[in-house]
Parts: C-alpha cells; sequence; structure tokens
C-alpha cells in the first residue's frame, strides 16, 4: 500500500510538473498540439499508477520522452513559421464586411448554426453586424463589429466614427507573410519601401502589421 502511494504521489507530481512547464494555458485555450500531449501525458501516467507490477520507469521514462519533444517543439514553433502552422494551423476569416466566407466556413467545418451561436456569445445578433469574425486556432471566435455596432465610446462625443480595418501581420518575428501582404492590398515593393522608411531590415523586424486604410503597426526585434 505504501509502494503504491508513493508511485502515484511521484507521477502525479511528475504531470504536474509538466503541465507546468507547457505553460498556463486552461484546457479551452489549448493549442490542438497540446491538448494531444496533455491527454498522453495522463494515459502514460494511468497504466503505472494502475499496476504496481510494472517498473515505475516505464512510466516515468515515456512522459519524460513525450514532455522533451513538447519542449523541443515548442521552440521550433517560436522559431520556425512553417512548423508553427503544421502544428498549430492559422485563423481562419469567417465573416468579411458582413458577409460570411462559405468556403472558409466548410473548411474549418463549422456549421451556420454554430457560427450564429458564436456570435451571441459575442454580443452580435445579426452576422450582418460584423466587419469581420476570425476563428482563432484555440477555437475561439474573435469578431469585430462595425463602428456603428461598437460599444458607445468617441460615438458619444460626437468624434467621426473612423472605418473599420483588420489588421493582417505582414512580416511576424522576421519571417514575410506573402499571403497577408496580398490580402491587405499590397506587394513586395511597398514592404521595400516601408523598410527603407524604417531604415531596417527584414529580419530586424519583430512585426509589421498594416491595415486596409493603411495604417501601420511596427515593432522592431529585440536582441537575444
Amino acid at each position: 500500500m505504501c509502494i503504491s502511494f508513493l508511485r502515484t504521489a511521484l507521477l502525479y507530481g511528475l504531470l504536474i510538473l509538466a503541465i507546468r512547464l507547457m505553460g498556463k494555458r486552461q484546457v479551452a485555450e489549448m493549442e490542438p498540439a497540446e491538448f494531444v500531449v496533455t491527454m498522453l501525458l495522463a494515459n502514460l501516467a494511468s497504466v503505472p499508477m494502475q499496476d504496481n507490477g510494472l517498473p515505475l520507469l516505464s512510466g516515468v521514462v515515456p512522459i519524460l520522452t513525450v514532455l522533451g519533444l513538447e519542449l523541443i517543439l515548442a521552440v521550433l514553433s517560436m522559431k520556425l513559421l512553417p512548423v508553427r502552422r503544421m502544428l498549430n494551423g492559422v485563423p481562419t476569416l469567417l465573416i468579411r464586411d458582413g458577409r460570411i466566407d462559405q468556403k472558409a466556413l466548410a473548411a474549418s467545418r463549422v456549421s451556420l448554426d454554430e457560427l450564429e451561436q458564436k456570435l451571441r456569445e459575442k454580443g452580435v445578433f445579426d452576422y450582418a453586424e460584423a466587419a469581420y469574425a476570425i476563428l482563432e486556432t484555440d477555437g475561439e471566435l474573435t469578431v469585430m463589429p462595425f463602428p456603428e455596432y461598437q460599444p458607445a465610446a468617441k460615438g458619444d462625443l460626437g468624434a467621426a466614427l473612423s472605418p473599420a480595418g483588420l489588421y493582417y501581420n505582414v512580416i511576424s518575428d522576421g519571417v514575410v507573410l506573402p499571403e497577408n501582404l496580398r490580402r491587405a492590398g499590397l506587394d513586395r515593393a511597398w514592404l521595400k519601401q516601408e523598410l527603407a522608411r524604417r531604415r531596417c531590415r527584414v529580419g530586424e523586424v519583430f512585426l509589421l502589421a498594416v491595415d486596409g486604410n493603411g495604417r501601420t503597426r511596427f515593432v522592431k526585434r529585440e536582441r537575444r
């Protein structure tokens, strides 16, 4: 009995350590790869907990192996855009300018009823009021209403409402994203001019985002 208790306590502590090392996310906020690893760790730990005849290392070694692979992939996903997209996917634009993108909806396997439910959860009861609705990689829906449907702010003070604009990341952590450049209606020539104006190279940019109105967000890459 004492050995069983100690084995269970040790494996429990190891699982807590593994989850802590993976980061402070709630289950609903986990990326697909993180959720799979969490479930796998729990299953690996359950076997030696229930069977005292198995060596303790038969549970510890697989857990440490899976955790090590997860940490390696986490570092690679931060450094390499293709790895990040392979593991986590990319956000999907489901509504643009008040119109539902039916192809994106079908590709994401989201029904119209599910979309409307998620919109209602965000306080939007008519999809035509949404300038943009983006399905994030963790399954959450981000909604940007048109200015006239947004909570009262500048409008109540008599200030003119500016058109809603969705920012596209054209450079992310030193990597150019051609598809976002195209979605923003821009090209490589514009990007070259923008970088020349800011006197920096692509590798020196942590974030460069632009919206449909030509407004930009720029963050220079810090030395690591």
